[in-house]
């Protein structure tokens, strides 16, 4: 009876020590919002930061000292093509594209041609909402939401990985960068991606592959997971974290920081995959197809699913729906956003033209115009099924082994097929 009680008294001292171990850790991280700032193992440089006050919110805008000088855009054309593809007409975002294209004309032969110097966070009143839209007050509150903040395209990075295509002091030549979209709340997928086809590492033929995950802030509505995040963060070293709310109107606003990030950081990745985090990818199949690309595809590849002839969704029930007085138009040919390829030298552009596009509520059709703008015609692939295989196949691996991307898979799914698709038993 001594001994057992020995035993269990020993037991509890231990799951004591456990516990105080875990709530040091999580106290060294800290306790407020401020403390995925504050993270030097994370973020290796100092931030400056300066806060502006307009009428309706206050922006944080923080510039790394070692960016004093920003990166030179490439000079810009945007194609003929895009600008007589979107109809000029009275709905709302085509009238500011037009309006932006017609700043773009006359800015175009000035010296200084750097939108960063005249883009800024202004948030849109409900006044002109209300003049420019007559019945914007029919909209969803988190349209009224995104509309309002249509012009702040620079929210501080909150954690970075500025380190993640360096080798020293000099950029490293990445084949291929997995840029995936993530919310705070989806770890466990996160962590089936780094387990699985996200593994970073030296592939076959020495070629390098990294991974980073975009996120935004979680809701006020949900609980903070600003602790599990910046324990997550240091750990694995693949987080970016803006400040901004992770919502669906938001990806788009996600697509344009990311541009920014990969030019400040990445200029020297060949290629890029972006997709979500609940999509199945076969690395070795995307890197095969990779090495097989004629150079001249290599420099201006923009390859997935691809919707053509899409147009917008009227239903308000709809995720999808864009109202009448919104957008009035087709959508441009686009790769479906659960994942896509495309070329890493493309992103300068990509990020400069990203100014003149009004932020659009749909971010894969966003992506098509950004690429549409620069001339970029989308490739269909026929590995890449971002609506799903058929149900009888969705557990062969041997008819995974030659796609590229199926979607959607919970983390379980992409567990047991990356085991399968590697066992040295398969038979195909």
């Amino acid at each position: 009876m001594r001994f057992k009680y020995s035993k269990f008294l020993i037991m509890i001292l231990a799951s004591s020590l456990c516990l105080l171990i875990f709530y040091s850790k999580l106290k060294n991280v800290g306790h407020s919002q401020r403390d995925l700032t504050e993270l030097p193992s994370v973020t290796s440089s100092p931030l400056k930061k300066r806060t502006t006050t307009t009428t309706t919110t206050t922006i944080v805008t923080v510039r790394d000292v070692k960016s004093a000088t920003p990166y030179k855009l490439p000079p810009l054309n945007i194609s003929e093509d895009f600008q007589k593809f979107i109809p000029k007409n009275g709905a709302f975002w085509n009238r500011k594209l037009h309006a932006l294209l017609r700043q773009f004309d006359a800015a175009r032969n000035q010296t200084l041609d750097d939108p960063r110097n005249r883009f800024r966070c202004q948030a849109e009143s409900f006044e002109l909402l209300q003049t420019n839209i007559q019945d914007v007050q029919s909209y969803p509150s988190l349209y009224r939401d995104f509309l309002k903040g249509m012009e702040c395209r620079d929210p501080p990075i909150f954690i970075d990985q500025p380190e993640k295509c360096m080798l020293g002091n000099e950029a490293e030549n990445i084949f291929l960068l997995f840029a995936i979209k993530s919310a705070p709340k989806h770890f466990e997928r996160r962590q089936a991606v780094r387990e699985t086809w996200g593994k970073e590492g030296v592939f076959e033929n020495g070629v390098q592959v990294r991974t980073v995950f975009l996120l935004g802030r979680s809701s006020m509505d949900d609980p903070s997971l600003d602790k599990l995040l910046s324990l997550e963060a240091q750990e694995f070293r693949d987080l970016l974290i803006w400040d901004f709310q992770d919502s669906f109107y938001n990806l788009t606003l996600k697509e344009h920081v990311f541009f920014k990030w990969m030019v400040d950081n990445c200029p020297r990745v060949s290629f890029v995959f972006k997709g979500d985090d609940d999509v199945f990818a076969n690395t070795e199949a995307i890197l095969k197809h990779l090495e097989s690309l004629e150079p001249t595809q290599r420099s201006s590849l923009y390859t997935g699913q691809i919707i053509f002839s899409a147009t917008p969704l009227r239903d308000p029930k709809i995720k999808y729906y864009v109202p009448q007085s919104f957008y009035e138009g087709p959508y441009p040919p686009y790769a479906g956003g659960g994942g896509f390829l495309f070329s890493g030298n493309l992103l300068p552009s990509l990020y400069h033209v990203s100014f003149y596009i009004p932020f659009f509520p749909i971010d894969d059709v966003y992506t098509g115009m950004c690429f549409k703008a620069i001339g970029i015609t989308p490739v269909k692939h026929d590995g890449f099924k971002t609506f799903d295989i058929r149900e009888q196949d969705r557990e062969n691996v041997c008819v995974h082994k030659d796609l590229l991307l199926v979607h959607q898979r919970n983390p379980q799914q992409t567990m047991r097929m990356w085991r399968n698709m590697h066992s040295s038993m398969l038979t195909c």
